[in-house]
């Protein structure tokens, strides 16, 4: 469930939405979500001083600790 809201968020976000791809390593007690995006599409997805990326990251673990769980999202480049 995770994937799929930060992958609805990011795709909102970025020029190229086909080219952003989220991989998820299932821990036991958590799960990191590593995001690829457009090489152009980094920094909005990023956004000033990490604000974007912090909001992000914020209605991740929201919806994680709802689950139970923790989230942690990973910004590849």
């Amino acid at each position: 469930m995770e994937k799929d809201l930060v992958e609805y968020i990011v795709k909102s976000l970025v020029d190229v939405p086909d080219e952003v791809s989220i991989n998820v390593v299932e821990g036991e007690k958590s799960t990191i979500l590593e995001l690829k995006v457009a090489s152009e599409d980094v920094g909005k997805v990023i956004g000033k001083q990490g604000r974007i990326a912090k909001a992000i990251r914020t209605i991740l673990s929201a919806s994680a600790t709802k689950g139970g769980k923790r989230a942690v999202l990973e910004i590849l480049d």
